[in-house]
């Protein structure tokens, strides 16, 4: 029998397609956030509108619906209803209106709060590529979840009084943190001591631009980047960099070092002024990444016996110096702590598309509905508010109290089928005793009939199946003869 084929490069079980550390959720009972990007109208929207669906859903991978068709007769109800039992968590509705205009909804299932954005401008992910001399295009980079990187949303406080802070920033702190709380949980959160930097293969960087125009207008700016982590070349020696570049040298002017008056090529390595004469400061890689230090990887094996013994006289110091400080005497010198052995790296960011250019115009209190937080074009004073506050507290009042009524309504007709079942049960039981008592009765009858008309037959109403009485005399008389 043939063995049966292992998908070894996709598949959830094969090896290296494990979650991240980052697609994992914080806790141990809380679901990693899912989204679903959907085009209100289907086809309405028209072809770019439509590619630009496809390649948010490519940025939102891998915890999207990424194969999702919708109809022209899907409602909002339709995918509101599926988002519980398939664990979605936000929304992302694109949508186009009579005008002209693109919009985009970001919700949060399945109370809200939902933000409301103008899209004014947008690239799509095959624009940005054409632009490019040396496009990349990594299928192993979709696997985990991007990284999400915010900037300047939150602006700086200063010691001011209230009139004086609303004067320098109309936009309500309440926004900017709600804005934060949104966008953050798109994903999952992740630790950076325990994320490895090898995992994080894309970044989504949200950036808020302020506006020069008008102060009221919430601008983000939204890009997708692919991210490469390396070993930068200048960190290296430069007789190192002289020979790894071999290949290229050799088509230069210069070519390659003269090693004859070396006895070995270490002697050139490890001679910090032998590549002197060779290279220069103009020849050396231009600063163009960025660099970070992080912890370097260090491969632990298991200790054996004297190591182990080794740890515990260590300890046993370090508590008898303890001791020794508590009491006044002076304590032994303390082995000097090993330092975290770190290494640069090199970050090379390059972008995939698609852009977009966001405005938020408004935001509602519940899933694409309810009391009005805040909204771009319309400001009201503090007593409109109230009202406002006011008319959507009777209305909660109201909703409630149709639940309510609902809700006794439905265990009242509950109550009533029971009580219907019971008699329609009690009825029908009562109705079979009646018949097995007319069928006992009948049954009565039958027998009286079948004797009276026996008795018709025989003359004497004895019974027909009775044996022939004979007499002794007719018997004795039968012997003689």
């Amino acid at each position: 029998m043939a063995k049966r084929r292992v998908k070894k490069r996709t598949h959830v079980g094969a090896k290296g397609t494990q979650a991240a550390v980052g697609d994992a959720p914080s806790k141990p009972g809380a679901r990693a956030p899912k989204s679903m990007v959907i085009r209100i109208g289907a086809s309405e929207v028209g072809p770019s509108v439509s590619q630009l669906v496809k390649d948010v859903r490519s940025m939102m991978e891998p915890n999207t619906a990424s194969r999702l068709k919708e109809r022209r007769t899907n409602k909002l109800r339709d995918y509101t209803t599926m988002a519980g039992p398939l664990g979605v968590s936000h929304l992302m509705l694109f949508s186009r209106s009579e005008n002209g205009n693109t919009n985009m909804r970001l919700a949060i299932t399945p109370r809200g709060p939902t933000l409301h954005f103008r899209v004014d401008k947008y690239s799509l992910c095959k624009d940005v590529l054409k632009s490019m001399k040396r496009p990349k295009s990594d299928s192993a980079g979709y696997l985990t979840s991007p990284l999400l990187v915010m900037n300047n949303f939150i602006q700086a406080t200063t010691e001011a009084t209230e009139d004086e802070s609303k004067s320098t920033n109309p936009i309500p702190k309440q926004l900017e943190s709600l804005t934060t709380t949104i966008f953050q949980s798109l994903f999952a959160p992740i630790s950076p001591q325990q994320t490895s930097l090898n995992s994080i293969k894309r970044v989504m960087l949200v950036d808020r631009v302020p506006s020069k125009d008008d102060e009221h207008q919430f601008v983000l700016q939204l890009r997708h980047y692919a991210i490469k982590s390396s070993t930068p070349k200048h960190s290296l020696p430069k007789a190192l960099r002289r020979l790894e570049n071999a290949e290229k040298l050799t088509r230069a002017s210069k070519g390659l070092p003269n090693l004859g008056k070396f006895d070995d090529v270490a002697d050139y390595i490890l001679d910090p002024t032998a590549a002197a004469g060779f290279t220069s400061a103009s020849e050396s890689e231009a600063d163009t990444d960025a660099e970070v230090e992080v912890l370097a990887p260090e491969n632990r094996k298991v200790m054996n016996k004297e190591e182990r013994q080794r740890m515990r006289d260590a300890q046993r110091e370090r508590i008898a110096a303890q001791t020794a400080a508590e009491n006044g005497q002076e304590p032994a010198a303390a082995p000097p702590k090993r330092a975290p052995r770190t290494e640069k790296k090199a970050i090379k960011m390059q972008e995939l598309g698609p852009r977009m250019t966001l405005r938020l115009t408004k935001v509602e209190e519940g899933l694409c509905g309810g009391k009005i937080m805040w909204h771009e074009y319309i400001s009201k004073s503090k007593s409109e508010t109230q009202k406002q506050e006011q008319t959507w507290a009777v209305r909660r009042k109201e909703k409630e109290e149709r639940k309510r009524v609902q809700k006794e309504n439905v265990e009242r007709k509950k109550e009533q089928k029971k009580s219907t079942r019971g008699a329609k049960h009690r009825e029908a039981a009562e109705e079979g005793d009646e018949d097995e008592d007319e069928d006992m009765e009948d049954a009565w009858s039958s027998d009286d009939d079948d004797d009276e008309w026996h008795g018709e037959h025989d003359g004497e109403g004895g019974d027909k199946y009775a044996p022939p009485v004979v007499d002794d005399e007719d018997e004795e008389g039968e012997d003689e003869e």
